[in-house]
């Protein structure tokens, strides 16, 4: 006889279950709490369990950021070239082609003039998505020249960095977006035009060791991976342990690197209050 806990026939039938739609819940990395898509956008994309910050995307900073989610763009059509012939082992005009049909963008990071609680700026904002936020020529290009529009205009510069660092197709090329970029900030600074730099998950390579570093105030998110070289690279080259929390944004808080670790809900509000003693 049959215990009564034990099924002897299925009746519960596969066409019985109900389909999830897909983007209609996320799951958090850090705490595993299943979150509806439509309440993480309206907490900023934070998990308000854990804290945990979602990366997003260039659109994303930009409505958060811009008044009415409005702005003026600039460059906008701005594309790479294939400098060095770079072919191995995809060719480049291939991984561009790839990233602009998976994006829309024609870059890895968006200039723009806004307005942020009425004040006039210039905002540049990164996007991972574009081959890894990698800088090439065009980005640090688009980047020189919100800085000039920024001098001419003496409107204050935000740049929100999100990069795997320097884009390794365009060699020397890309490594001498560095110091264009940062000749750029010196004339900003001179001039006593701030610049707020905003440093998202991960702020890497030579774009750490260039502009993301250089702001007359550094923001960084919570959690955010901030660093030149990785932590298993660095690992190896001193031969030791690295210590918990290494290259989080924590981490260099403590350290003085950067001066504030910005929840994402409080972002625009920590700008304006930056900006606001600026021009007090």
């Amino acid at each position: 006889m049959a215990k009564w806990y034990e099924r002897t026939e299925k009746s519960i039938l596969s066409d019985d279950k109900k389909e999830i739609p897909e983007g209609v819940w996320k799951k958090c990395p850090q705490c595993g709490e299943i979150i509806y898509y439509k309440e993480l956008a309206r907490h900023q994309h934070v998990c308000f369990k854990c804290n945990y910050h979602f990366r997003i995307n260039s659109d994303h900073y930009l409505v958060m950021l811009c008044d009415g989610g409005t702005y003026k763009e600039y460059d906008a059509g701005m594309r790479s070239g294939n400098p060095l012939d770079f072919s191995d082992p995809i060719p480049y005009e291939e991984q561009l082609a790839a990233a602009i049909q998976k994006t829309g963008l024609n870059e890895a990071v968006r200039t723009v003039e806004s307005k942020l609680n009425g004040m006039s700026i210039h905002l540049a904002v990164m996007d991972f998505r574009f081959i890894g936020g990698s800088m090439g020529s065009v980005v640090g290009e688009k980047i020189a020249r919100i800085i000039d529009r920024s001098l001419e205009k003496k409107f204050p510069l935000i740049i929100i960095s999100a990069s795997g660092g320097a884009r390794m197709q365009e060699g020397v090329l890309s490594l001498m977006q560095m110091v264009k970029t940062a000749s750029r900030l010196a004339r900003l600074h001179d001039a006593g035009i701030p610049y707020i730099s905003v440093l998202t998950h991960p702020t890497t390579g030579g774009v750490t060791a260039s502009f993301a570093m250089l702001g007359d105030v550094i923001f960084a998110e919570p959690g955010a991976l901030i660093g030149f070289a990785g932590p298993r690279v660095i690992r190896q080259t001193i031969g030791e342990e690295l210590p918990e929390g290494f290259q989080t944004a924590e981490f260099l808080l403590k350290k003085g690197f950067v001066d504030a670790v910005v929840d994402r809900r409080n972002l625009k509000k920590s700008i304006d209050e930056v900006l606001k003693f600026y021009y007090a």
